[in-house]
């Protein structure tokens, strides 16, 4: 990577659009910055050996990374290894407030847990996503209400976003970038 751009593959798996324009930010973030960027869905990621780095993301269902993500990590953990990694994952559980919503925001899922600990990334991070009332039945509103959930909608902290990918970029020795890429 001394003397080209490095190459970054951004591998994703979305459930309701949050997760993938995170990766798209990120991807925009060093692509400024000078890496050669691929921003791509599990189902239809690119072949790693062309890559230096690798950033995967998923949304949280259920307490874990969705299948694809678990799946692309099986199944290519020999390459995830061979070269640097970092992992987000996408939840409403870094959204919650309150002594017991910071408790279980600081917590990292069993499932989510062995997927990163299967590849040993460089920074691993949570990040909420989007949260609508619309379609949320009244037992969960209310466990969210309880667990210190203040507020639906677009609950991302793209501060704390842009500080995951600008520590990418400090390790991959990207230059800072002309323009700040605008989250969406």
């Amino acid at each position: 990577m001394e003397n080209r751009k490095p190459a970054v593959s951004i591998v994703f798996a979305s459930a309701q659009g949050s997760t993938r324009e995170i990766a798209e930010y990120i991807g925009n973030d060093l692509a400024a910055r000078g890496a050669t960027v691929e921003v791509a869905d599990a189902e239809h990621a690119p072949d790693l050996s062309r890559f230096d780095a690798v950033v995967i993301g998923s949304a949280v269902r259920d307490m874990a990374l969705l299948p694809t993500v678990a799946e692309y990590v099986a199944s290519h953990r020999n390459e995830l290894s061979a070269r640097p990694v970092w992992l987000f994952s996408v939840g409403i559980e870094p959204a919650l407030r309150g002594p017991i919503g910071h408790l279980i925001g600081r917590m990292v899922p069993k499932r989510i847990a062995a997927v990163r600990d299967s590849i040993g990334p460089r920074e691993y991070q949570a990040f909420a996503g989007h949260y609508e009332r619309v379609g949320v039945s009244l037992g969960a509103r209310v466990l969210y209400r309880l667990l210190g959930g203040g507020r639906y909608g677009d609950l991302r902290d793209w501060t704390a976003i842009g500080a995951f990918s600008d520590s990418i970029a400090q390790a991959l020795k990207l230059h800072a970038p002309h323009t700040i890429p605008i989250h969406p």
